[in-house]
């Protein structure tokens, strides 16, 4: 009888991150269909895992950012041994991330040379310098050792997330979303840091011109940039715009974003699940850079001043004037929004 992989994967913390982790489940589900994938991840991020097809099972690790977890670890991997995974792929790099499988005795433990894992990990890889992209160093962890994977991450590898059309009609209702009218999500917020966000006066003003356009525009994200959607609808002044900060689950933000002709978002989690929704997007860059964490879609436009001091990748301005950002005009994001609803029409015909 033919044993198929049976593999455990420790997902990133970042939902972001884990919707681009995505690509390598789809690796080892093309290597071998048969592949049973479970992913240890944290609660936040269950809802997009939900929605990958290649995904049998996601484990809940209540483990905040930065947080140990000792005993927490030791009682989900104890519980694990009974699976028998035949392997185990590890995406962060800290120690704490590779002690569930070692715990759970994981036969093969595969990872990047990280802080203090050897022992933890008994396949260490090291991490090329042509892997210039997450998505790309996901990817590799997948492949057999030595095998390249710096060319670009092929579209039969896009994380794309599975919509639910019954609940979008649900939102529709619920939201008063006028039924055929053209609809743009737009994303103001990033948890890592006001240094990747456009202003809120700028994401009032782009709603505003969209919403006079005829469209309907929905402001997406968590409840704790509800404060800030509500900047962004008081600044559009038209009740066209619509904060849903705090007021959808991640499934229904899928499902909102999957209906939506156009994104546009900072560099966000967000902008990544845009991405795999399937909708167009346009994404701002400020402090990060879009050569690292590009959206994985072949519908992007991504606007960037590319001033002399970014990417700096820090969480807050340290020259205090976050020129990236403020500098960059509602009409130039609109132009990108413009362009790339242009480039969607011209292939639809």
């Amino acid at each position: 009888m033919t044993v198929h992989d049976k593999v455990l994967v420790v997902g990133p913390s970042w939902v972001g991150d884990m919707v681009m982790a995505q690509a390598l489940y789809r690796l080892l589900r093309q290597q071998d269909p048969h592949t049973e994938i479970h992913v240890v991840a944290p609660p936040w991020s269950l809802p997009v895992l939900e929605r990958m097809p290649e995904v049998a099972r996601g484990i809940e690790l209540a483990v905040g950012h930065g947080e140990v977890g000792l005993r927490r670890r030791w009682n989900l991997a104890r519980r694990l041994r009974a699976e028998r995974y035949t392997r185990a792929i590890v995406l962060p790099r800290s120690a704490k991330a590779a002690l569930v499988p070692w715990l759970a005795q994981i036969p093969l433990r595969t990872g990047f040379r990280g802080e203090w894992r050897y022992g933890l990990l008994n396949d260490v890889r090291s991490l090329d310098p042509r892997l210039d992209q997450t998505v790309k160093r996901f990817v590799a962890l997948g492949r057999p050792r030595g095998e390249s994977a710096a060319d670009p991450v092929p579209a039969a590898l896009q994380p794309r997330l599975r919509s639910d059309a019954r609940n979008l009609e649900r939102l529709r209702a619920a939201h008063g979303l006028t039924p055929g009218a053209p609809l743009a999500a737009l994303m103001p917020g990033a948890e890592y840091g006001p240094a990747k966000r456009w202003p809120a006066a700028h994401f009032g003003s782009l709603a505003a011109t969209l919403a006079s356009a005829g469209a309907d525009v929905i402001v997406l994200g968590s409840a704790k940039e509800r404060s800030l959607g509500d900047e962004v609808a008081a600044r559009a002044a038209t009740a066209r715009v619509r904060n849903l900060c705090g007021s959808t689950s991640l499934a229904d933000v899928v499902d909102l974003l999957a209906a939506s002709d156009v994104a546009v978002s900072n560099d966000s989690g967000l902008l990544h699940v845009a991405a795999a929704a399937g909708a167009p997007v346009v994404a701002i860059y400020g402090s990060s850079s879009p050569k690292f964490t590009p959206p994985l879609t072949d519908t992007a436009a991504v606007v960037s001043l590319e001033i002399e001091c970014s990417p700096c990748f820090a969480r807050e301005c340290p020259l205090k004037h976050l020129r990236c950002l403020n500098d960059l005009t509602p009409a130039t994001v609109l132009r990108a929004v413009d362009t790339l609803r242009a480039g969607r029409r011209a292939v639809s015909h």
